[in-house]
């Protein structure tokens, strides 16, 4: 029993420690190009708002979501371009 107990702990501190280097991770993701993440975000929210819409528009919201995904993935590189140069 108090096995099982030792080993809940250190998958416990395991979980906690990943959440925490997780955050570290996502905070700097955002913070070293905050425009570029606001983009970003806004972008994914255009491509959410696009697919949810009536498909029938003559092949625009199609495209639409192309050239969002496009963008998507363009800011993706930017970003992380700078972070290596």
């Amino acid at each position: 029993m108090a096995m099982l107990t030792r080993h809940h702990r250190i998958v416990a501190v395991c979980v906690l420690a990943l959440i925490f280097l997780t955050g570290c991770i996502v905070g700097r993701v955002s913070a070293d190009q905050p425009h570029m993440q606001a983009a970003l975000d806004h972008l994914r929210a255009a491509k959410e708002e696009l697919n949810k819409a009536d498909e029938d528009k003559g092949g625009h919201r199609a495209k639409a979501v192309r050239l969002v995904t496009d963008a998507i993935v363009q800011v993706e590189k930017g970003i992380e371009f700078a972070r290596n140069h």
